[in-house]
């Protein structure tokens, strides 16, 4: 199991990644319906990661690994969310 500094890691890379593409792609892009849809995913994704980073920050004693899988399978899905919502923009 990696170690919490190693996940915080993790996760900010992540979603500084995504942060990074919804900025390029409003700058590149600027149709007025795609900033509009940019805005929202990029106060979604300070919102993931506030949650993210605070989760684990406050592990379950005595089922950490089915805190772990589910902090997994959690953050796995938001992320293809936001990435299916950055895809569908032209």
């Amino acid at each position: 199991m990696a170690s919490k500094r190693n996940l915080k890691k993790q996760v900010n890379y992540i979603i500084n990644e995504l942060f990074t593409e919804c900025l390029v792609r409003k700058v590149l892009f600027p149709k007025e319906e795609n900033i509009k849809i940019l805005d929202e995913l990029l106060e979604k994704l300070q919102a993931i990661h506030s949650e993210f980073i605070g989760r684990l920050s406050h592990v379950e004693p005595g089922n950490t690994k089915g805190f772990y899988k589910k902090y997994h399978e959690d953050f796995n899905r938001e992320m293809n969310a936001v990435i299916e919502s950055i895809t569908q923009l032209h």
